[in-house]
């Protein structure tokens, strides 16, 4: 089950990087993908929107309006399931994700991963 991190960061203080942090912690591998290229504990975050195969889940830590410039790619990425993070909310990419099959969810991934709901 691979997650896709996107909005990915090397900055210690960002929940995307304690996310991958916690990700890798549980066994669970892991893509990402930022404004810049870095590495976080062994996972590269590419700058570039690679063509990822088998993305279980994208965990969004983009805001609305950040998000527009990837829909197609995470529709292309045929994920199961989109995880919207605190602040990352957005009804409009629901009904696009929604329409195209894909599950959403409004929900922390730290805390999915805290209570082995992940």
């Amino acid at each position: 089950m691979t997650t896709l991190v996107l909005g990915a960061s090397t900055n210690i203080q960002r929940y995307s990087n304690i996310a991958i942090k916690k990700l890798v912690l549980n066994k669970i591998e892991v893509k990402a993908i930022g404004l810049k290229t870095g590495v976080v504990v062994n996972v590269l975050i590419e700058k570039d929107l690679v063509k990822f195969k088998n993305i279980h889940t994208v965990s969004l830590y983009l805001n609305k309006l950040r998000q527009k410039e990837y829909y197609d790619y995470i529709i292309s990425l045929k994920p199961k399931r989109v995880i919207f993070n605190p602040g990352t909310e957005n009804p409009d990419f629901y009904r696009i994700l929604k329409s195209n099959h894909i599950s959403y969810f409004e929900a922390c991934t730290l805390v999915l991963l805290s209570t082995n709901q992940y």
